[in-house]
């Protein structure tokens, strides 16, 4: 499983989704998806601009999880 922190990060910083997609120029839904992880894939641009603008790391945004068996 892969959990995407990023309603974490954004609420440590206090921003909305929509200031995101704004610093990121990121399409406002590809962030509410990213942020309600309802979203099937991301690129590896997307993640770039995200972690720069929250000033975090890939590990901080994305964690892999095994499933269980």
């Amino acid at each position: 499983m892969v959990i995407v922190h990023l309603s974490t990060l954004l609420g440590k910083k206090k921003w909305s989704v929509q200031h995101l997609a704004n610093l990121t120029g990121i399409r406002y839904n590809t962030v509410l998806d990213l942020y309600h992880e309802v979203a099937v894939g991301i690129k590896f641009e997307h993640v770039n601009l995200i972690c720069k603008a929250l000033e975090c790391t890939s590990s901080n945004l994305i964690e892999y999880i095994p499933d269980k068996k």
